[in-house]
């Protein structure tokens, strides 16, 4: 489970903001905001650079 939705609306993006900036589809980013796929180690830490957060905090612990 991620938390890139709530990251970017607290960074006052929209999902159509963070798609254009990470080069993917409104869809893909979609697909990860709602957790029905996981992004990728890598796309994750494009993500994070993008919202300038720790990879980390895009994450919800486990425990």
């Amino acid at each position: 489970m991620n938390r890139i939705k709530e990251f970017w609306e607290a960074k006052g993006m929209s999902q159509t903001d963070l798609a254009h900036q990470f080069g993917k589809s409104f869809n893909t980013v979609n697909l990860y905001a709602a957790n029905k796929v996981q992004p990728p180690i890598p796309v994750l830490y494009k993500i994070a650079e993008i919202l300038n957060v720790d990879v980390r905090e895009l994450l919800l612990p486990n425990k």
